[in-house]
């Protein structure tokens, strides 16, 4: 069995010792691969590959780094760590374009405008990068991902022949409001990514950082030029449409956060209100608002200081998912509760009373959904201070 695995080894890197002494045809196109939206979340950004083609040597291949195994070792602990190893797989092209015709997500190429000792850098250059010891790398969503990989292969190649144009960009956009875009705001998935994640997205992207985005990617592709002998030409020399689908959306479900979050701000008030007027307290209430908030002030502190992701950090989601309500929520199951705890919920309401002013001044933006709770939480803690005040 070992010599087998052994044999297996040394072929794939005899083969890709082969393809590097490849000398590619006139003929050899490479081209920048583009594909729409898929339904699920991992989807909704798209995805962008290289394809090499030379029909003289007759191969037809993508290189694609956008894989990942779900049956990875500690797949999903890596994943909340920030240590989610990507991968460059090398293949035939007709497997790829095969999987996006049977998902129905349209696909499109850019034929790059290079020369032939250009075409051939990319193509050593690749090959390199598929050896089994150089094709994982860490990925970030945001940093280091398929579509960065694919405008930083490109600067290496060019060098100071080439030059990203950005006049198709109408407007400058944030790292959060370029990711609402392809995300629809009421989503679980959108609120668990703005919760999660700091205001590092809200600073506005400039051109290179746009290119996160396979959209984009394509789009700046298309307005930018290379240098050749005779001046500056078009970096991208011919179009394609290889499938032509309907763009998929995200789609907003039944039961969404606005909705949920709505209905329980309002059960949450009319609770109140009815506690105001008894004069009593709804200690199973305030416990799930006090241990719900505390969990996800837990995960948020867990987020920014003991990942490695590079956008969780300065996450002032804290202000309303406090942690230490988690340890008050407990406290808060006695009959008469420590006064001095009227003194804690003055402090909670203050936080929240900063949330409109980061957001006002473009600090952080939070996700909409949370604005019914906000202001239920405004409404109770105003209640809970009275109610604590009164017990003395």
């Amino acid at each position: 069995m070992k010599k087998k695995i052994l044999f297996s080894f040394f072929f794939l890197l005899f083969i890709n010792a082969l393809y590097t002494q490849v000398l590619l045809s006139e003929d050899s196109e490479i081209s920048i691969v583009t594909a729409g939206p898929g339904t699920e979340l991992y989807e909704a950004f798209g995805h962008s590959a290289i394809r090499i083609k030379d029909p003289i040597l007759e191969f037809d291949l993508i290189y694609n780094y956008g894989m990942f195994d779900f049956n990875a070792p500690n797949f999903y602990g890596n994943f909340t760590k920030g240590k989610l190893l990507y991968q460059l797989a090398k293949y035939d092209f007709k497997y790829f374009l095969a999987s996006y015709k049977r998902d129905q997500r349209w696909v499109k190429q850019q034929v790059l405008n290079l020369t032939q000792q250009q075409r051939q850098y990319f193509f050593i250059y690749l090959e390199n990068n598929a050896l089994p010891h150089n094709a994982t790398y860490f990925y970030d969503p945001y940093f280091n991902n398929c579509a960065t990989k694919l405008r930083d292969i490109t600067k290496t190649v060019l060098g100071d022949k080439l030059t990203f144009n950005n006049s198709l960009i109408k407007q400058r956009l944030s790292f959060r409001e370029l990711m609402g875009k392809e995300i629809p705001w009421n989503t679980w998935g959108s609120f668990g990514i703005n919760l999660a994640l700091g205001n590092k997205l809200d600073k506005i992207a400039n051109d290179e950082e746009y290119m996160y985005l396979p959209d984009y990617v394509y789009l700046i592709f298309k307005d930018s030029n290379v240098l050749v002998d005779n001046g500056s030409e078009k970096l991208i020399k011919r179009e394609d449409v290889l499938l032509n689908f309907k763009e998929l959306k995200q789609s907003i479900a039944i039961l969404n956060p606005f909705l949920i979050f709505s209905i329980l701000a309002i059960l949450g008030i009319f609770a109140t209100y009815f506690d105001y007027n008894r004069k009593k307290r709804s200690k199973l209430l305030d416990f799930i608002m006090l241990s719900t908030t505390g969990i996800l002030g837990v995960l948020i502190v867990f987020l920014w200081f003991f990942t490695n992701h590079s956008t969780t950090p300065n996450n002032f989601n804290f202000l309303w998912a406090f942690a230490p309500n988690f340890i008050v929520a407990f406290l808060m199951i006695n009959n008469q509760p420590k006064q001095w705890l009227a003194s804690y919920f003055k402090i909670l309401l203050f936080l929240l009373i900063i949330i409109p002013i980061l957001w006002f001044f473009n600090i952080q933006h939070y996700p909409f959904t949370i604005i019914p709770l906000l202001i239920f939480f405004c409404i109770r803690y105003l209640f809970l201070i009275k109610t604590l005040k009164n017990n003395k």
